[in-house]
């Protein structure tokens, strides 16, 4: 709230216009006569409401994020980036390090070990690169078990030439 106003009854009968939901609910909650300025107003308000403030995430929330076991990289890093994308002055060096201590012992973070990445942008690039070949592993064995499937279905249907005619 801004006015360009110092008189204090002003002040305080704007202020409860700017309120919705709990805080207006807290306002209408106040004993009458129990504010004598918009100073006490502010005072009161910061009091009951200080812990509801956002907090900033800092690199520190990256500790807590591990790949989980059988976790795609891709969902690995959806998570980490939803969670680093949230953190005001992220240190690049701090996200690499928290990614390759957080991950799975994978091919990915064998790879990052052997040849550490120099930049954010070239993390994302690797990334990108081993979660394309994690889908085509995943394609393949997909359309392996699928071809499996049909041939087992066709081994247990007797020869056409045994069928019955009609």
């Amino acid at each position: 709230m801004s006015l360009y106003t110092s008189d204090d009854a002003l002040l305080c009968r704007v202020f409860p216009t700017y309120l919705k939901g709990a805080t207006l609910s807290w306002f209408t909650m106040l004993p009458p006569n129990s504010i004598n300025s918009f100073a006490t107003l502010v005072v009161k308000f910061e009091t009951q409401f200080s812990t509801s403030g956002s907090h900033h995430l800092t690199s520190i929330a990256l500790v807590g994020i591990r790949q989980e076991k059988g976790e795609s990289l891709k969902a690995f890093v959806d998570r980490f980036n939803k969670v680093a994308m949230t953190i005001r002055n992220l240190i690049p060096d701090v996200a690499m390090h928290h990614m390759l201590t957080t991950l799975q012992p994978e091919p990915f973070a064998d790879n990052l070990c052997m040849q550490p990445a120099t930049s954010l942008d070239e993390l994302r690039k690797r990334v990108a690169k081993f979660m394309q070949l994690e889908e085509l592993r995943e394609f393949r064995n997909q359309v392996r078990a699928e071809a499996s499937g049909e041939k087992s279905k066709d081994e247990k249907r007797p020869p056409r030439s045994n069928w019955p005619t009609w």
